[in-house]
């Protein structure tokens, strides 16, 4: 990856000089972020949120100003274009694309809801220990209200939530995704019921009891470092609810969250994290500073973090290997727990409500939850006030079980008080996508699993590294899913895969 470096263009300098600055405000407004979710003092938040409004403020005047724009016309004309290198040309044209999206919005509405988002999110968080929905339901109204503002002013794509839905995954729509959900309720919803009316149980007795913080957090680092994290280039903290947020290649922090009660909680929150991380920490260096110095899509993202947590770390190759480590950390408590036992726990089959510790195989349910719901707030007009009794009656639908506390049900999730509306889709696009490329990797890589199972996971990391991380955002998603497999995004890999995997477990025969 090359590019051009034209300085006879004054215009373009200008234009890196510029967009160097964005990229470089949007790391600080991270920086922040990570520091308002991982312990910065509760009463001063209000104060935080506006200074971080402020400043996201003048990133958004500095992306959608005059001088911007001049610079995007004169770069975007047929002759400047052309004469761009690769990362010149990409920067331009995705930078025109939130420009011409951008614009559209009043930069002191845009800092208002930045502010608000900002607010929201702390109140979540108490609203969550409180439960207490209505505590939250004035903050969700009004980001809902700001979003449906949002729509008008970019313009309807085909629906309301449809332009949402952009944001996230470039391309993608409700009627596409529509097809794509249906075709995995088609097989997996028969497979879940093939299971649940199986006698055959996994034995998860020994996942419950009390695990030793301190040993999960060793254990947690220590599966971090095999996947091929850099601890000297990111960090791992705890939060409400983990995530993962990219400073620069060289900064990349990860939370998880710590349950004395639950033993592997944490350790797929942090893999899962850590997914995301690789994916930032090893993005092609000439794309430092550049606004291509990021994931392609939520979808992509998601697509490496839920094939390091599920595909490699719910595999039995990977046990094979870290079991023995595991039982080091908790003494005494797995020592009569077979590493087919264990692997077999890990991944039961059955109705949860929450839905960062559900199976593989439910967990799509999750989502299509999320994805209907979201549908209705957009395309239908449901209120924030109406959303315990949907979540609760389409929960009961889809799983048979109703939250038996907001906690559990519409406030288990950080996403809606900041206003991502769109996003949930990525988790189960991410799932299609991982299943599509850890098909391909297998197809290329017959001894994958035995690599694995040898501990070996830096081949895997740097063939992922070559196909996906180290381009950024200079490829789209539809780009790098068929420079991969030849093939565009597909469920039936998904589908394979679970079945497979499932029938085994549950000996379906």
């Amino acid at each position: 990856m090359s590019d051009i470096k034209d300085a006879s263009d004054p215009k373009l300098e200008r234009f890196r000089e510029l967009t160097k600055q964005i990229k470089q405000y949007e790391e600080i407004l991270a920086a922040i972020y990570w520091d308002m979710r991982t312990g910065a003092p509760r009463k001063g938040i209000g104060l935080r949120s506006e200074a971080y409004g402020t400043l996201s403020a003048e990133t958004f005047r500095l992306s959608t100003s005059a001088e911007m724009g001049e610079l995007l016309d004169h770069l975007s004309q047929p002759e400047a274009i052309g004469a761009l290198g690769a990362i010149d040309r990409k920067q331009v044209e995705e930078t025109r694309k939130d420009y011409e999206r951008n614009r559209k919005l009043p930069p002191e509405l845009y800092r208002e809801y930045v502010v608000l988002t900002s607010q929201a999110e702390s109140a979540w968080e108490e609203a969550k220990r409180r439960d207490d929905y209505p505590g939250f339901e004035p903050y969700l109204e009004k980001i809902i209200d700001f979003n449906r503002k949002f729509i008008e002013l970019w313009g309807v794509k085909g629906t309301p939530y449809d332009t949402l839905l952009d944001i996230y995954e470039p391309g993608m729509t409700t009627s596409e995704l529509d097809r794509l959900f249906g075709e995995l309720r088609a097989r997996l919803v028969p497979l879940a019921d093939a299971i649940a009316s199986r006698g055959d149980k996994p034995d998860t007795s020994f996942l419950r009891g009390t695990f030793d913080i301190a040993a999960q957090k060793r254990f947690s680092k220590f599966i971090l470092t095999r996947m091929g994290f850099d601890f000297e280039a990111g960090r791992l903290d705890e939060s409400v609810h983990p995530f993962a947020t990219g400073l620069n290649p060289g900064d990349v922090r990860i939370t998880t969250r710590y349950l004395a009660d639950d033993l592997t909680s944490a350790l797929f929150g942090s893999i899962h994290e850590g997914g995301h991380a690789l994916y930032e920490q090893n993005i092609a260096p000439e794309l430092a500073g550049t606004l291509l110095c990021t994931g392609t899509s939520m979808g992509i993202h998601e697509s490496q973090s839920r094939l390091w947590e599920n595909m490699v770390g719910r595999s039995l190759s990977f046990w094979k290997q870290f079991y023995p480590e595991l039982q080091k950390q908790f003494p005494g408590q797995l020592d009569n727990v077979g590493v087919e036992q264990f692997y077999r726990g890990i991944n039961v089959v059955e109705p949860s409500l929450i839905r960062i510790e559900a199976d593989e195989l439910t967990y799509n349910l999750h989502i299509m939850i999320r994805y209907e719901i979201e549908k209705m707030i957009f395309n239908e007009g449901l209120s924030a006030k109406e959303l315990p009794e949907v979540w609760n009656a389409k929960y009961k639908e889809a799983l048979g079980i109703v939250p038996g506390s907001d906690a559990e049900g519409v406030l288990q999730d950080v996403h809606w008080s900041g206003g991502s509306f769109g996003y949930f889709p990525s988790y189960s696009l991410g799932n299609m996508y991982a299943a599509q490329i850890m098909n391909k990797a297998k197809t290329l890589r017959p001894d994958l699993e035995e690599r694995i199972a040898a501990g070996e996971l830096a081949p895997l990391k740097e063939w992922l590294t070559e196909g996906v991380y180290r381009h950024g955002k200079m490829k789209n998603p539809s780009e790098i899913i068929e420079s991969i497999t030849g093939e565009s995004l597909k469920s039936a890999f998904l589908c394979d895969y679970l079945e497979t995997k499932y029938r085994e477990i549950y000996r379906l025969g």
